[in-house]
């Protein structure tokens, strides 16, 4: 038997007591007791990528070292002290919008410590993909690491979980739930849109171009599936792409989906327009034979639920724009 005694409940104040202790030892080791359940209770702990994550305050300062993290915070309400790569946001992501005021520590494949540190953090956010410096940044300040792509993961399903999860750290639960009733309701009215308009029978390659002979094209297995799969459209690319969730492919391979809508994703390089013009790889496409050439906006294909519906939108309104025979 522990020399402490048995554990047994106090029937007046509920409070486990020793039962062959004095009366003040009971009470002391009752207050010690509640102080440490006191103490424990205040912690809360998420598990992730790397290890756990164990808080006893909601954060107030947080950096994001992804733009899909950032895209998540900004949607929750919360802007973040800093993140990396900050002035490439708006070219690449633009929505939702960067407020002012946010420090830029560094890129996103090698942050500045020395940045993160000055910043005093009370919460990191990463991926996986800068699993070598989690014990690093761990080391600053609680980090969090979760991936949108993921080994066997669905990036839709993980860009949800992400926003759910931080939702749950940052004490933001229902601005959450409404983001997401938000993106279901606009998803819907956009897929009602199209079938209204006829605009759902013929498939879509959604491509961004790296030259004027290559593009890459994004894949079953990456982020945009959900858009396209919420409004009701067939990927033109139905193979799985790389890790990624693309596929770089020429020219040529588009000419062997002869009833495919050709969606390209800005930017577009310089001269792109007068190259392709006067390419028998381009010309000879079915989509631009047909003018079923879009373009849209740029949208960040490695970001979180916002990039899904801010795709969603574009392609809707592009296609019921109509079409054009080359970039613009």
């Amino acid at each position: 038997m522990s020399p402490w005694g048995s554990w047994n409940a106090h029937p007046a104040s509920g409070c486990p007591m020793f039962t062959n202790l004095t009366a003040v030892a009971r009470r002391m080791f009752c207050l010690i007791g509640l102080l440490f359940v006191a103490t424990n209770t205040g912690a809360d702990t998420w598990l992730h990528e790397r290890g756990e994550l164990q808080l006893t305050e909601t954060p107030r300062r947080v950096v994001a070292l992804n733009w899909a993290a950032t895209e998540a915070l900004l949607l929750l309400g919360i802007t973040p002290v800093g993140i990396a790569d900050r002035d490439g946001y708006p070219v690449w992501v633009q929505d939702p919008p960067l407020p002012d005021g946010i420090e830029h520590v560094g890129a996103r494949s090698a942050p500045s410590l020395a940045a993160i540190a000055e910043l005093t953090p009370d919460l990191i956010i990463t991926s996986d993909q800068l699993a070598p410096a989690w014990q690093s940044l761990q080391s600053i300040a609680p980090t969090y690491v979760i991936s949108v792509y993921d080994q066997g993961a669905e990036p839709f399903s993980q860009a949800r979980r992400m926003l759910l999860t931080l939702a749950d750290i940052l004490d933001r639960e229902n601005r959450a739930q409404q983001v997401l009733a938000d993106l279901e309701r606009a998803m819907m009215a956009n897929r009602q849109h199209l079938e209204r308009a006829g605009l759902t029978g013929k498939p879509i390659a959604l491509v961004s171009f790296m030259d004027a002979r290559h593009v890459r094209m994004n894949a079953s297995n990456g982020l945009f599936q959900a858009a396209l799969n919420g409004l009701g459209l067939a990927n033109a690319r139905q193979r799985p792409g790389n890790f990624w969730g693309f596929a770089m492919v020429g020219l040529e391979a588009i000419a062997a989906m002869p009833d495919a809508r050709l969606v390209v994703i800005s930017p577009t390089t310089a001269g792109l327009a007068n190259q392709l013009a006067s390419s028998p790889f381009w010309t000879h496409l079915p989509a631009v034979r047909h003018r079923e050439v879009y373009q849209i906006d740029p949208v960040w294909a490695y970001g979180g639920v916002n990039a899904v519906n801010r795709m969603a939108q574009l392609l809707t309104q592009a296609l019921l724009d109509g079409g054009r025979a080359n970039v613009h």
